[in-house]
């Protein structure tokens, strides 16, 4: 009886110390899943650059959650690479990053990458390659969280050599592949106390199909 009762001891003493290892110590990673939307074209604002658009949802592999620092795109076509290092996320008014916290449960949210203001870059026709990369503290960068590959036709890098439109990609699970389209960008004046513009329309193509307002998704510094 008396080893029955040690051995009961010991297996609830190795839960607890389970148990408190995967809810208090454990720091775990952060993880990514397939974005939804994908946009190529340019930002909103009077230096209005080029940059990615992604809709996605991060979730964090420990419960106890997952803090990332910073996050960028670089977008790789045959031998050529940029990073889109300008890293912007919100729903309804993106804010220039400077951290996110991501739990279990996960966090959907829009994230811009912009070119820097010093940079310049051209979406020509072909086959894109795009790596998702996120920062946590005091960890060096790791592999991307997320490689997406996208066909630009010829006809879309035609239509983004005028400024007003902008190429939106859904992604069609039947075909597993990206589905790429034009969308009209769209410029206003905001209304608020933020000085400059709203940002391009990534979704106003979509939102004017359906008779609703514009959510634009806005660019660098809130815009």
């Amino acid at each position: 009886m008396h080893d029955l009762s040690l051995v009961i001891s010991v297996l609830a003493l190795v839960m607890s110390l389970s148990t408190a290892w995967l809810t208090l110590l454990r720091r775990g990673t952060v993880r990514m899943i397939r974005p939804s939307a994908i946009y190529f074209g340019l930002d909103g604002g009077d230096d209005a650059r080029q940059k990615v658009y992604l809709r996605t949802l991060l979730y964090a592999t420990a419960i106890r959650g997952v803090i990332v620092e910073s996050m960028y795109v670089r977008v790789k076509r045959g031998e050529s690479s940029q990073n889109f290092s300008s890293w912007h996320f919100g729903v309804e008014r993106p804010a220039k990053g400077s951290g996110m916290f991501v739990d279990k449960a996960g966090v959907i949210a829009n994230h811009h990458f912009v070119m820097p203001p010093d940079g310049h870059y051209v979406f020509l026709p072909g086959r894109y390659t795009l790596d998702v990369h996120a920062t946590l503290p005091g960890k060096k960068d790791g592999p991307p969280l997320h490689s997406a590959t996208i066909e630009l036709t010829a006809a879309l890098a035609k239509s983004l050599e005028d400024p007003d439109n902008g190429v939106y990609f859904d992604w069609g699970p039947d075909s597993n592949a990206y589905h790429g389209r034009v969308v009209k960008r769209r410029v206003a004046r905001s209304t608020g106390g933020d000085a400059g513009l709203i940002g391009l329309g990534i979704l106003d193509g979509v939102m004017a199909a359906l008779g609703a307002p514009s959510r634009t998704p806005s660019g660098d510094d809130g815009r």
